[in-house]
């Protein structure tokens, strides 16, 4: 798929998203934009959050935000949205501005000076006052300029605000169509050696014995490997097990950090080292003429998260500590295969084995789980009561584009095929997930983000010793799809009548229909229609005001996106009074 039809299918997306007639275009870009780069590594959990105001004679502009779960780390994201259909060059000047607005929102809350200005009611207000608290604390600060137009420039010369250095980045649509064109956000992460260390790294070159991989050993030098995470952040760490890491003073982090002050020397002796997969290694010649690593491209880290990241933290942390004499082991592995499926499962196998003694995230190392391989395999055999659409169930990530690639070879094919599989039938490993974990009435689960909520739906899937829990059949996909369907048209619904929070005020009001109501709706139906009703959405419409209202009520001044992970919350919400269900809700089922 070329740039311009990545950009009208993305303008699609956007627009399949909104309600007639709504005019919050960019705020959906902002969080399809904002999600991905979350479900890629490159920041968290973010939150949309739209602001434009003045400051005396200033700008202040903010589309949304990410904060690590430390709360060392902070994301800040603005949005320049343009709806524009062919691919259109925006000048570094209009980023720019986009930048220093958003810099001097961000300035004014570290100083204290936006937070008594905002309406205590609003989410803005909720994360000037948090901004306030957090910001001596904070060790990375970061923002994004997101943008459906071609940026010149896709980062731009590191600032300081409040003794603090910000990195600024641009996410154009450019960058965005190499991610997902690609499947896999490693491509744009490359190493030269010689620049980053002076020379090829010395190794042991092992060829493969089959088409799957190749095999060095190396080390790399300690400083080499902080510029390598200050240049690319947590995206340097494999999507599979990524973790935003800093050192806080205990357990692991702080053995690493203690040698790494008083025993750089030793550094290699006492760790265990690095596990890094690439897709593609140039050997050259070291200063002593033996065999070495010159330059990697698409390398990720596997294993060895706390140390690159430990490396960065503790020099950032401590300017004196010297990393000259450290070296860290490394296995590098060099994939081959060109299956695309084939990869994702051997970096699967890799990335669990790699890290069998720690704890490892979920999202990627399930995909080849028999639950995944079932719902695929139905997505791929059950077609739409209209006899040609499909859902597609993207078990792998970038499957979804391979398809596209693979089956539509030609003009036609691609539009017929794109006609039977749209984007808006495209769903994920954690889209699933949120959907079905809504509808089970544990919205406080679904409010931890993505990647929480899937790994506690995981958890849920695996069995107690002995037992086994059966494989979903074809009518378990229908029914998944008409939740899903539930979800994605509340979500669409809702959106346009809550300033913030929309995320939280969904994932809430899906749970209370299916507290309410789940029993008597007929899935069958709405699988049959490939939608909800518009009375059913006017019941998600008028349950949903009142739920705003007891999630803001019960928050007591909390921000509501994080008094809605508590436990608390779920029961205070669930648990609330409110009105009778319509009686003409189609979906019913008689009592």
């Amino acid at each position: 798929m070329n740039l311009t039809d990545f950009l009208r299918e993305t303008q699609a997306s956007v627009r399949s998203q909104m309600r007639e007639g709504a005019l919050y275009e960019e705020l959906v870009f902002s969080g399809i934009v904002m999600d991905h780069m979350s479900e890629i590594g490159m920041t968290f959990e973010p939150v949309e959050c739209h602001f434009e105001g003045k400051f005396g004679a200033a700008n202040l502009r903010l589309s949304g935000y990410a904060i690590s779960e430390d709360l060392d780390q902070l994301d800040l994201f603005v949005s320049l949205y343009a709806a524009v259909d062919d691919a259109t060059p925006i000048p570094d000047s209009e980023t720019k501005t986009a930048v220093e607005q958003c810099l001097r929102f961000l300035t004014l809350c570290a100083e204290g000076k936006m937070a008594p200005k905002l309406d205590p009611s609003t989410n803005v207000r909720s994360l000037a006052e948090t901004l306030q608290a957090i910001y001596n604390d904070l060790e990375q600060i970061r923002v994004y300029v997101i943008t459906d137009k071609v940026a010149k420039s896709k980062s731009f010369k590191t600032r300081e605000v409040g003794g603090k250095a910000v990195r600024l980045e641009v996410m154009d649509i450019e960058r965005l169509h190499r991610h997902w064109s690609e499947g896999k956000p490693r491509d744009e992460l490359v190493v030269d050696f010689n620049e980053v260390s002076g020379a090829p790294l010395p190794c042991v070159f092992v060829p493969g014995e089959n088409d799957d991989y190749d095999y060095a050993l190396t080390a790399v030098p300690g400083e080499a490997l902080r510029l390598l995470y200050e240049r690319f952040g947590a995206r340097l760490l494999e999507a599979n097990v990524r973790s935003f890491l800093s050192v806080k003073g205990k357990g692991v982090n702080a053995g690493i950090q203690s040698t790494l002050r008083s025993a750089p020397e030793r550094f290699m002796a006492y760790n265990n080292g690095i596990v890094v997969v690439a897709d593609e290694m140039i050997l050259g010649k070291t200063n002593d003429g033996a065999s070495g690593i010159a330059w990697l491209k698409g390398l990720q880290i596997v294993n060895g998260g706390q140390t690159t990241a430990s490396l960065y933290f503790t020099k950032k942390k401590y300017p004196s500590t010297d990393l000259s004499h450290v070296r860290v082991p490394a296995k590098i592995i060099v994939m081959k295969t060109t299956d695309a499926s084939k990869e994702e499962a051997l970096v699967s196998d890799i990335s669990r084995f790699a890290n069998s003694q720690n704890a490892v995230r979920q999202s990627d190392l399930s995909a080849n789980k028999p639950f995944h391989v079932e719902i695929e395999k139905l997505s791929r055999s059950i077609y739409c009561p209209d006899g040609v659409g499909q859902w597609f169930y993207e078990r792998a990530s970038g499957s979804y584009n391979t398809l596209l690639t693979r089956e539509g070879s030609t003009p036609a094919k691609l539009k017929a095929l794109k006609d039977a599989i749209p984007t808006t039938r495209r769903i994920t490993k954690t889209d699933l997930a949120k959907y079905l974990t809504a509808w089970d009435r544990k919205p406080d689960i679904v409010s931890l983000g993505s990647q929480k909520n899937f790994d506690r739906f995981m958890a849920s899937l695996t069995p107690a010793e002995g037992q086994e829990i059966p494989l979903p059949n074809v009518q378990d996909f229908k029914a998944m799809i008409a939740k899903a369907k539930i979800y994605r048209d509340a979500q669409k619904h809702l959106r346009p009548m809550f300033p913030a929070f929309q995320a939280n005020v969904t994932a809430y009001t899906v749970a209370l229909i299916s507290e309410k109501l789940g029993s008597r709706i007929d899935l069958e139906r709405i699988w049959t229609k490939q939608a909800v009703s518009p009375e059913f959405l006017a019941q998600l419409a008028v349950w949903a005001k009142e739920v705003n209202e007891v999630l803001h009520n019960s928050a007591g001044g909390r921000m509501v996106s994080e008094w809605a992970k508590k436990p608390e919350c779920k029961d205070e919400v669930m648990s609330a009074s409110y009105s009778a269900p319509s009686t003409d809700i189609p979906e019913l089922k008689a009592v």
